[in-house]
């Protein structure tokens, strides 16, 4: 098929560097599926999806003989794992907006996790940075730890997103702050310099999701009775 083709090998040159435009798509993508995210619609997922297969064929630069021969094995594998979880994602939002959870009409309504559901995402935090780190580095991922660190909380932040999880936004953050460095150092420029887009979004999108919780919790707040008139 032609446009596959295109969409395999198609080069954007500028000045003497080549990428690849199906990674400027793919970082489109991921983007229009944060904007959704940050609105609460389902169509975030499926988006998002899209944008994960292209990814996953960048990251591995080595197997598809890209521009940028590097094999990112933490950087490829989350594109799996958004993949999966996405479809959970999606599966949760579709179930939540069903039964009319978000009073706004959002698809989720935003909460805080509980001390419980933080100590799990921290011990899953621990467990997956070291156990990543192990696995990558056996792969021959160039940066184990932070594509370690940038995999786990890709995961626990997609899945903090399907949950509602108001932290997810933070995670995010945390994520980004590792993975420009990390891009840059590799030459994935588009891919660099949209985390940073990213990490400016998800500073507005942590706002975004506080104050639609502030306004869900006052509009759920029982009005203050009225006194009773003499006589009644």
């Amino acid at each position: 098929m032609s446009w596959l083709t295109w969409l395999l090998n198609a080069e954007l040159h500028i000045g003497s560097s080549e990428i690849l435009w199906r990674e400027i798509i793919g970082n489109l993508f991921g983007l229009a599926s944060a904007i959704y995210g940050m609105r609460r619609r389902v169509l975030a997922w499926p988006v998002g999806m899209v944008g994960n297969a292209l990814l996953f064929t960048v990251f591995l630069g080595g197997v598809f003989h890209t521009p940028q021969d590097t094999n990112l094995w933490g950087q490829a594998g989350r594109q799996i794992f958004f993949f999966a979880v996405s479809a959970y994602g999606w599966w949760r939002w579709r179930q939540t907006r069903s039964h009319h959870e978000a009073a706004d009409g959002g698809a989720v309504a935003p909460r805080w996790a509980s001390p419980r559901e933080r100590l799990v995402l921290l011990g899953l935090a621990v467990v997956g940075v070291v156990g990543f780190y192990f696995l990558l580095k056996s792969l021959g991922s160039w940066g184990p730890l932070p594509d370690a660190w940038i995999l786990t909380g890709s995961i626990l932040a997609t899945y903090g997103m399907a949950r509602g999880y108001v932290e997810f936004w933070l995670i995010w953050i945390a994520v980004d702050i590792v993975g420009v460095p990390l891009l840059l150092n590799v030459g994935l420029y588009p891919s660099a310099t949209l985390y940073i887009i990213y990490g400016v979004f998800c500073v507005f999108g942590f706002l975004a999701w506080l104050k639609v919780r502030r306004q869900l919790l006052a509009a759920a707040e029982p009005e203050p009775a009225t006194a009773s008139t003499a006589g009644d």
